[in-house]
């Protein structure tokens, strides 16, 4: 069994993947099959974990790939660098989605570059680990809602003048949306705020032809993990799933292609739940 005893616990959020001991599985499985030929997709948080693999598997089904990061340089260098290998023209954008500024910024620099948008995927996330719902921060509080909600409700605002009918929005909620985390309160209560976002969303857009779905991963092996818990808390990791080990963000991957692509054009408001059967736990 692989040992998630990353014991460099990183100081900063959202976490840096090139430092990550052992590293995410975010490759595809599959050969692609063009389904999403001609397709423009943007991806918030795209630089590593969920995000690069969704950006990747974007990449081999033959989408033009946006990927927005934080501050992650050399995590957004390395994606870029697979999106080109597998053929697909991509660019990275650096900047906080929690400034509705920069949301415009980045959405007017794809259109500027390729003429439209298909695919918005929201998501960046952030998240801090705490024993004592006391100790939860205003700062904290205020930033973790800023990126994990306002950020997805920025990015909407920006592309839906350039998203037709056909398009797709999918966002990453959690788990803990279902389930609540105790050490992760404000992080649990900012994910249960995208669930119903997603869902009132897609009731308003549904006369639009634009679909909006989710997932909903559980203990998934991302930078946000040695980011947010301590060595001990790492080394024993997704362990407490039906299925005994945390995914890879490559397992999550192909629910949010699913969601964005004519396999699911009659799918909307709903999640979907790559997360080992977490949901289902005692």
């Amino acid at each position: 069994m692989t040992q998630y005893s990353d014991d460099r616990v990183q100081d900063r959020q959202p976490g840096r993947e090139h430092e990550m001991q052992p590293r995410p599985d975010y490759m595809p499985r599959y050969p692609g099959s063009g389904r999403l030929d001609g397709r423009v997709a943007l991806i918030t948080g795209g630089d590593s974990g969920i995000g690069r693999a969704t950006a990747v598997l974007f990449a081999r089904e033959g989408a033009k790939v946006a990927i927005l990061y934080l501050s992650e340089d050399r995590d957004a260098e390395e994606t870029l660098e697979v999106l080109r290998d597998e053929g697909a023209e991509a660019m990275a954008i650096s900047g906080d989605v929690g400034n509705k500024a920069f949301c415009r910024d980045a959405v007017a620099q794809v259109i500027e570059a390729w003429g439209r948008l298909d695919i918005l995927v929201n998501n960046a996330a952030e998240q801090h680990g705490q024993k004592e719902v006391a100790d939860i921060s205003q700062h904290q509080l205020e930033a973790t809602f800023r990126t994990n909600i306002f950020g997805q409700f920025y990015m909407v605002q920006a592309a839906l003048p350039h998203l037709g009918e056909g398009a797709a929005i999918v966002s990453t909620t959690s788990v803990t949306a279902y389930r609540g985390e105790d050490l992760l309160i404000d992080y649990s209560a900012s994910k249960g705020a995208i669930l119903s976002f997603i869902r009132a969303l897609a009731h308003k857009l549904a006369p639009r032809g634009i679909r909006v779905n989710g997932v909903a991963p559980g203990p998934i092996w991302t930078p946000l993990i040695p980011a947010s818990f301590p060595p001990e808390k790492v080394e024993s990791f997704g362990q407490s799933t039906p299925l005994g080990r945390p995914g890879q963000p490559n397992e999550v991957a192909p629910s949010v292609l699913f969601l964005s692509c004519a396999d699911s054009s009659f799918m909307t408001g709903h999640v979907l739940h790559p997360d080992g059967g977490a949901a289902i736990a005692d």
